[in-house]
């Protein structure tokens, strides 16, 4: 009874919310000719966030298997530079890493491409997460698994690949398309060192249109577009894994 009571009131209260965002979009009066000298420009911008997060996340994915490998390192030194590298990513915004990595790193090696800046500090941000999405999911595997490899005279690269990272590509998989699509939404953020990404054309568009919802509304469509697939992408991946034995 309380399921269902529950149940139906967050049915209520999704389903009102849902109508009164579909009634402001569907209501306003749009002036979409106040945006068409732009339209170039924005999409100008979502192709620039398509080549940043793509090189991003390629590189995000080397960065994650470093920061892991040292986590779960014999030896101290790895373990604890690793350590203290995800935690100060972790616990500090991605807009100062930006404002620090790219004003007071980059500048200081005399290093001026905002564009390649920008993808190597989402990248560090997002192998950060993803180094511990890894780890979770490597040590989420039984011990017995383990054991059995070891019985059967597995060595521990062979343990790892044909035992335990196969097991664990299953356990992460939806928490690291997450962090993915995370990974583009971030990418927004690179207007602060004027990356002319699809955020800082929309913005520069409604600077100079005043057309607040004709600016904005694409963008949203936008990034949807770029994280929608990559979400689709991952419950396939979870369902055919799923049935693997």
């Amino acid at each position: 009874m309380a399921k269902s009571v529950f149940s139906t009131a967050v049915c209520l209260v999704l389903g009102t919310t849902y109508c009164f965002v579909l009634w402001i979009v569907l209501s306003h009066d749009y002036d979409w000719e106040a945006i068409q000298p732009y339209w170039k420009n924005l999409l100008s911008g979502w192709w620039m966030t398509i080549l940043v997060s793509a090189a991003a996340l390629l590189l995000s994915i080397l960065v994650a298997a470093l920061l892991t490998a040292g986590q779960m390192s014999a030896h101290r030194p790895p373990r604890l530079l690793s350590r203290v590298f995800v935690e100060f990513v972790r616990g500090t915004p991605l807009l100062v890493q930006i404002l620090l990595g790219y004003y007071l790193v980059a500048n200081s090696m005399g290093w001026d491409n905002r564009f390649w800046v920008g993808v190597v500090i989402l990248s560090l941000f997002a192998g950060a997460y993803l180094s511990e999405i890894f780890r979770g999911g490597i040590e989420s595997i039984p011990a017995s698994q383990w054991n059995s490899a070891r019985a059967i005279g597995l060595s521990d690269s062979q343990t790892y690949r044909h035992v335990v990272i196969p097991q664990a590509v299953r356990r992460v998989l939806p928490a690291s398309a997450g962090q993915f699509a995370n990974l583009i939404k971030d990418s927004s953020l690179l207007f602060v060192i004027s990356v002319h990404e699809f955020t800082m054309q929309a913005r520069e568009t409604n600077a100079n249109s005043y057309a607040t919802f004709e600016s904005y509304l694409p963008l949203a469509i936008g990034y949807l577009a770029l994280t929608l697939p990559i979400s689709l992408f991952s419950r396939r991946l979870e369902e055919r894994y799923r049935y693997e034995h």
